[in-house]
Formats: structure tokens, sequence, C-alpha cells
């Protein structure tokens, strides 16, 4: 692909930047050479109006942007139809409005930013071509050659200024190993559904490494604290340390020249790029190594010591976060808005005044980004009135977590009218399960927005892992850009013919069945469905998974059952898509993980009645479900362990280094930490998911352990041995084992192991024993 001229400065800025901070690694952070890094960081992508001598003049007239990366991104979503398409910069327009026109095989997109362009191009190929593009799946394929027509020129505007992306935790537990190409598929989704900001945390590491190093801390005692990429989430949010590693230096530099490409990506659409800004967190021993610090213990989180607090009040505090945004913005240039949360899920306060302490903290932002916003999640009960009363509320936007799932909700009442975006949590660890609160969307988006003094002006797509759940990606994004109330009954009737490429009757009935069931669930405790018992630590008495996840079924099982006899009925024309074959998948996989809760309690009665016959018919039954769930996710290519191996091993410089990786990506699928946060957190099997592969090697072998265990049991009639759940998992966290990957990785026939696990619970229902 050519580069274009702006991009190809672009590209040297960020090798500079680069270039200019592993010189300053190896002169020192006190060196000359730290303000020529500083220095280093063209804003590029960042507009003032100042002029030299800090006197700010007239705001110039808005300019043309450079359409160039929106077209690029085109290019990479629709490689057939790109052509087809005419990009109009109209930056005069106002801020997220677009306007979509034109005949056949000649469509013009008229947008506010590069993003805005492609939100349009979205919204066409959403209501008038009858495609979609999801996450993951698309059904382009079935695009006729010539593009339909626009009927008449259609303008759209946001209804709200903030459209936020990502979790804290995404980068954990959606692959903390991913290529520059994938995130950059992320960024063309999230621009072609409307996002405009959008959290950057790879390499968010490499300023802590670079900025401490000038207090007082060597370069290999800070590799031991920073974890490994996989468990890096949870140390931002000071929670944690030192986990999964130690990692290389080479490593930190090669994931912040990956964030900052990613920032540099999502400034060329006029995205924002959202960074980690810094509130305190320290290794040990800080306040001993530099005069006048004040540090306090953060406690426990989870079975794990947290990071040291740095009293933003003291006066180190300013000096710190000072040389740490002088270092993110050599590597990663400025931003508009920086994530922080601090005292998130506990902490300790000790003699800190918080409220100070927050204005000390937006007062070290705005030093290096005037005028920045301050994005915090709300979650549990932060942000407290505390936090809020120290800082201008103006410059801070509050990500709810939990907007659909309480009710009698009273934001204003409970922040003060700090503004706030409407979020989901629909995702939790990556689950596999299907589901989301998508009617409690729509009936609060609406009235929460017109009520007088809302304070709401955003939206915040925050599940824990991204990829999965296509339906409820689309429908959350679509809340800020219909001007009207969204129906959803014919939201999904009109989704069901898009995702396949066309109406089809069969396929508007299976996501009837998934809209009523499923995508219907209600608030009031949860905000994601449950998961499977095949992915549970076995025990006659499972009730879930993971420990935090709801614990029975959150709508009626036969639902998603009957969703895949009619997907196995659609018009054959129309099963040659990724997003059928997913959703196919996805189904059969849904509809065998709810199987595994009928099954459950039948192996327990047998067990109880002492019946060996039919315990080993019944847990034969379960093996055979486990084998046939393997099977069908294997495929499937967005559901195979070995890609998110082969990921984690890539990033090694040597086995050794390949070794350690592969176990920071194994173990926050099993047993997330070490023995006493696995255990005393509950943090075991928290990201489960049905995966081929995990499945086949761990979960399957786990229960066959189990059920081995119980027919002994009834054998020798002696009580069931035990088994050291923790070292079972330990073990094969520590494996190294080769597991299918890349454009071989899926086998079989998705449509033939979809309709013989349909024809298999058939004949189990049939059959209840």
């Amino acid at each position: 692909m050519t580069i274009s001229p702006p991009r190809r400065r672009r590209h040297a800025q960020l090798r500079r930047r680069v270039a200019l901070a592993a010189l300053a690694a190896v002169l020192g952070a006190g060196s000359p050479a730290l303000a020529d890094v500083a220095g280093a960081a063209d804003v590029t992508g960042v507009t003032d109006t100042a002029d030299v001598t800090g006197v700010r003049g007239p705001a110039p007239a808005p300019r043309a942007f450079d359409t160039g990366p929106a077209r690029e991104a085109l290019q990479r979503l629709l490689p057939h139809h790109a052509d087809q398409f005419t990009l109009v910069p109209d930056p005069a327009a106002g801020a997220d409005r677009f306007t979509v026109s034109g005949s056949a095989g000649a469509i013009t997109v008229r947008g506010s930013t590069g993003a805005t362009l492609l939100t349009g191009v979205g919204w066409y190929l959403q209501h008038v071509a009858g495609a979609d593009i999801g996450w993951p799946g698309d059904s382009i394929g079935m695009l006729p050659a010539r593009l339909p027509a626009v009927p008449a020129p259609v303008t759209r505007s946001a209804l709200v200024p903030h459209r936020y992306a990502l979790n804290d935790t995404d980068d954990g537990y959606s692959g903390a190993y991913r290529t520059f190409e994938q995130h950059q598929r992320q960024i063309d989704l999230l621009a072609l559904h409307g996002i405009n900001e959008v959290f950057v945390q790879a390499g968010a590491e490499y300023p802590y490494y670079r900025a401490l190093q000038g207090f007082g801390y060597s370069a290999a005692e800070l590799r031991e604290w920073i974890p490994g990429p996989g468990h890096q989430s949870w140390w931002l949010l000071q929670n944690l340390s030192g986990f999964g590693g130690p990692v290389s230096e080479r490593l930190m530099r090669e994931r912040a020249e990956l964030g900052g490409r990613i920032a540099e990506q999502l400034r060329g659409l006029g995205m924002t790029p959202v960074l980690p800004g810094y509130f305190g967190t320290v290794p040990p021993g800080f306040a001993a190594r530099n005069s006048g610090a004040r540090t306090v213990a953060q406690g426990d989180w989870a079975g794990f010591d947290r990071p040291d607090w740095l009293d933003p009040t003291s006066p180190v505090f300013g000096k710190l976060a000072a040389a740490y945004y002088a270092e993110q913005r050599a590597v990663f240039g400025d931003s508009g808005m920086y994530r922080m949360s601090p005292l998130h899920e506990g902490g300790t306060v000790g003699t800190v005044n918080v409220k100070a302490a927050a204005t000390a903290v937006q007062k070290a932002l705005h030093a290096a980004h005037p005028g920045a916003m301050w994005a915090v999640l709300g979650w549990q009960d932060s942000p407290k009135a505390e936090l809020l009363a120290g800082v201008d509320t103006s410059k801070m936007l509050i990500l709810d977590g939990l907007s659909d799932r309480y009710n009698r909700l009273d934001r204003e009442t409970r922040w003060g009218g700090v503004p706030y975006a409407m979020g989901t949590i629909y995702n939790f660890g990556g689950h596999t399960t299907i589901g989301a609160n998508t009617s409690v969307w729509i009936e609060r988006f609406g009235p929460w927005r017109a009520k007088a003094g809302s304070a709401l002006k955003g939206i915040a797509y925050l599940p824990e892992a991204t990829g999965t759940n296509p339906a409820a990606f689309d429908l959350f994004t679509d809340l800020a850009w219909e001007p009207g109330t969204i129906d959803q009954r014919t939201w999904f009737a009109d989704f069901a013919g898009r995702r396949y490429g066309r109406p089809d009757k069969e396929a508007s009935a299976a996501w009837e069945e998934l809209r009523a069931g499923p995508y219907s669930t209600s608030s009031g405790l949860w905000s994601e469905s449950q998961d499977s018992l095949f992915t549970a630590r076995p025990g006659l008495s499972a009730v879930g998974a993971a420990y935090w996840s709801p614990k029975s079924m959150r709508y009626p099982a036969d639902a998603v059952r009957r969703a895949l006899d009619h997907l196995l009925k659609v018009d054959p024309k129309l099963r040659g898509s990724s997003a059928y074959r997913f959703d196919l998948v996805d189904t059969a996989r849904q509809a065998l993980a709810n199987h595994s809760r009928v099954l459950l309690p039948k192996i327990k009665a047998a067990y109880e009645a002492k019946d060996l016959t039919r315990l080993r018919a019944l847990t034969a039954e379960w093996a055979d479900g486990e084998r046939r769930l393997d099977a069908v996710t294997g495929s499937d290519p967005n559901f195979l362990l070995g890609d998110w191996l082969a990921a984690a091993r890539s990033w090694g410089a040597d086995e050794a280094e390949q070794d350690r990786y592969e176990y920071d990506a194994r173990s926050i699928l099993s047993v997330w930490g070490r023995r006493s946060t696995s255990e005393g957190g509950f943090l075991h099997d928290y990201a489960n998911r049905e995966w081929s592969g995990l499945i086949g090697e761990l979960y399957a072998p786990r229960w066959a352990a189990y059920f081995e265990t119980l027919e002994e049991s009834l054998v020798r009639r002696a009580a069931p041995r035990e088994i050291d759940w923790h070292a079972f998992e330990e073990d094969w966290a520590r494996r190294t084992t080769r597991h299918p990957s890349g454009a071989n990785g899926p086998s079989g026939d998705p449509y033939t192991l979809a309709k013989d696990i349909a024809a298999a619970l058939k004949s189990w229902e049939g059959g209840a024993r």
C-alpha cells in the first residue's frame, strides 16, 4: 500500500519520538537528552490557536482535514467497493455530523471528521445496502457489484458528544499480544459505528519505566515490578504488580511503539486517543528513596499486594507526574482525554485528603495538557463525592459501568451533575456467553438524556473484552446516532436481514428468539448472562464458572435451542459469510453450554442415588458434549486457543521469554494469578471461555478427573478423593503445548458440526433420564 505524504510524516515523527526515547534511556533519565525527547513530540492532530508568545488569537476558520486515513480504512473495510464512495471533508458542518447521498455506484459521504465519514459509510451499509460489518463477522460478500443508490440525502448528527470505547481490562481480556493490524481493524470498526474516543493501553508501562529511573529505581527493579502484558490492565488500576514478568526492555519499547502507532491511527481519523494519566502509583520503597515523599500502602486486592500510592499533595508527586507525562508525550504524543481511577475497587486513603489529592492530580494533568478531560470509571462507590469536590468537573467525564445493571439510578443526584456517559459492561472476563440487557439500554438512554438537568453527555462501550456479541455492539452504538426511540423488535429484525446479506424468514425467526431471550435480560443485579458449567471448576453443586458471574440462567434456555434450529434452515445461498458462520457456531456453542445446566443436576442425582450405571451414562453424555463443543468452536477462527498462545509467544526474543509470555497468557484464562488470588480472591476461571483447545486440554480433562473420583467413590463406597484444583490448573498454565492457529487453524465444517449438535440435543432431550 502506498503511504501518502502526510502519513509518511506521521510515521517519521513517531519513529523519531521512539528513537529519541531510546537514546534518553541510554543516556539516563536526568540527561539533557530528556529535554529533547519531550520537545520532539510533534503534536500532530492537536490544534492550538496560541502563538509563540502564549497570546491566543482568534480561532481560525475550520480547515478541511486529510481524508487519506479514512480512505485507507474504507479500502480495508470494503476492498471491492471502496472506489464507489466519495469522501468529502466538511468540518464546517459542526461536530459529529455526516450526510449520505448519491446514485447507484456513486455514493457521496460528507462528514465533520474522518471517523464521522466512516460512520456515514456504516449508516449506508446498514440502512441502504443491507450489509453488516460486525465485530466479528461480516456479510460484505453479499453486496452487489454496483452499490444501490440512496433514495434521498440523509443527514445524521450524534446525539451526545462523547462516544467512548474500551474498558480498562480490554487489553488483558481481548489480547495483550495483538498486532498493529488487529488494533487497526478494531479502530476501523469503532469508527464505522460512531465511536470518537478510544482508550489506548498498549505500551502504557513504558512512561512509568522511563520516568521512575529518575526517582531512585534501577531498570532491573522496574522490569520486575511491571507485570506481563496480560496482567498490566490491573497494574494500571493500582491492583497488582509483578505477576507474569519480568518484562524485557525490548518488549516495552516495541509495545510503546505499537501504542504510539495506535494513537496516531486514531488522530488521523479525528478520534481522541484516551491515554492513561498519572495519579500516584509507585513501586515499594518510594518514600525512602525520595525526600519529602509520602506514600500510603494500598493493602490487598483479591490476594495481590497493591502498589503503593504516592500522596498527590506531596511535592514529589508533581515532579514525578511531570516526568511521566513528558515520557508519555515522547512516544504517544498529546491527547485531550486521560483515564484515571484512583482507589479503584478499594484502596486505602490513610491520612490523605482525597479532595486535595484530586485537585493535585488534575493540576498535574493540566500542567502537562492544559484543559484535558479526566475520564474516570463509575464503578462500585467510585468516584466518591470527596474526589469530585476537588476537581473542575467541567473537565471530567464519568464512564458509568453500572447504567444497565441496577435499578433506581439517579446519576445527577449521585454525582452532583458531573457529566457522564451511559455505559454497559455486558461481558466480564471475555466469556463467550451470548446476551445483553439491550432492552434496558433502549428504555433508559432517551429518558435519561431528555430529563430536566440531565448530565448525560455520552455513551461508554465497556465490555471487559471485545469481539463477542456483535448484535450488542451494533445496537449500543446505534443509541448515539438514531434520532428517535429504537424499537427493539424492529431493530433485531433488520439486523437479521443485513447480518447475512438479505432478509430471510428463518434468520428473522432465529434472531427473534435471541432477542426475546438472551438479549432481553433485565436489570437489577447482572449486566451479563450466565457462563457455562462445562468451563466451571468441577463440583456436583457448581452453578457457574466465574465466582462473580450469574449463578443461574437469565433467560429461558430453549430460546437459544430454537434459534439454532432456525439458523440451520437459513437459505443455503446466505450461509457463506463469516457472519453466518460465526453466529451458527456461537449459537450451537451456547445451546450446548445451556444444556450443561440441565445435565449436571441429573449427574448429581445419579451419584446421590448411588446408581453407577446411570452415573456412567450421564457423564459419558457430558464428555460427548465437551467433545462436540471443542469441535464446533474449532471450526471458526474466533474461538481458537492457538491464536491466543501463538500471539503471546511471538513477542518473546528467545525460548525463555516466549515461555514467560505464554504463561502470562495462559494463566489469565485459568488460575489468573498465584494461589492466594486464585483461591482466596476467587479469580480462577474468571476469564473462562469456550474455545477449541481450552476445552479439550483443560476443561474436559478437569471434569474427567472429577467424574473418575465419583466412580471410585461408588465402587469403593468411600468419600471421593480430593483434587488440588489449583495445582491441576497451574500445571496447565505452565505448559507450552501447541494448538492450531492462523489461517490453517480452523478445521471441520461449521454447518455439519452445528447440525450434529442440534440432533444430539434433541436425542438427549427425547431420551431424558
